[in-house]
């Protein structure tokens, strides 16, 4: 008998322990997917904002705009999204549906910032980066998004837009056909200029054009003394 309740204390302690365990990380998923809907949703608004302010430009002097002009959220949400896309717990199906969400707010980003140059003679470096989700259709692709969360730190102006080759969004189809992407990822097309396969930093600095200019450019500004 006495046997039967210590066997019973402890299926009953062990079962408290899993339940909470289950519970803590339920509750840490639900937190996740929040923050994810949330960025979005500022992102969005920041986007809608950013087109009536562009709206406005023509009352607007061009002198107190630069490339940080819009929004500033897509790198930490594009990061989120990878993050919730590589967790078990979450619903494949509201994932892709955040992600075709992501993509199209990207688009939207790029477009008014060729606009916005366009108009005010500003002259960032856009990045395209092409990858694939599926680890055996590219193993490089990850350290990829290292390499260029890396640069995009190192260069704060820099606008690095990631889209998955695969995804059947129009939009997506629409970009790959206008630059002639080739199914070699990780794929990268720079200011117009394709690139393929893996690239370190230093690598992409070098052969770059428009990043070499920037890390000359960065360099010079950092070694210039102060009076």
């Amino acid at each position: 008998m006495l046997d039967s309740r210590k066997y019973l204390v402890a299926f009953l302690i062990t079962a408290a322990i899993f339940g909470t365990a289950v519970f803590a990380s339920n509750k840490l998923t639900g937190k996740k997917l929040e923050d994810v809907r949330d960025i979005e949703s500022r992102v969005a608004l920041d986007i809608l904002s950013s087109e009536t302010q562009f709206a406005l430009l023509a009352e607007t002097s061009c002198r107190d705009i630069g490339p940080g002009f819009l929004s500033k959220e897509l790198g930490p949400l594009g990061e989120r999204l990878s993050y919730a896309e590589n967790q078990t717990g979450f619903d494949e199906a509201d994932i892709e549906s955040l992600k075709r969400s992501y993509f199209l707010l990207e688009i939207k980003d790029y477009l008014l910032m060729k606009r916005l140059t366009e108009k005010c003679n500003i002259k960032p470096t856009f990045i395209l980066y092409f990858y694939s989700s599926d680890r055996d259709r590219c193993e490089d692709c990850e350290r990829m998004g290292y390499v260029l969360t890396a640069l995009r730190d190192k260069y704060p102006d820099l606008r690095v837009y990631s889209f998955d080759y695969h995804n059947d969004l129009g939009a997506i189809k629409t970009l790959t056909s206008i630059y002639k992407v080739r199914d070699e990822l990780p794929a990268l097309i720079i200011n117009g200029t394709p690139y393929y396969g893996f690239k370190t930093v230093e690598e992409l600095e070098q052969n770059v054009p428009a990043l070499r200019l920037l890390k000359s450019t960065t360099t010079a500004a950092t070694s210039t003394p102060t009076r």
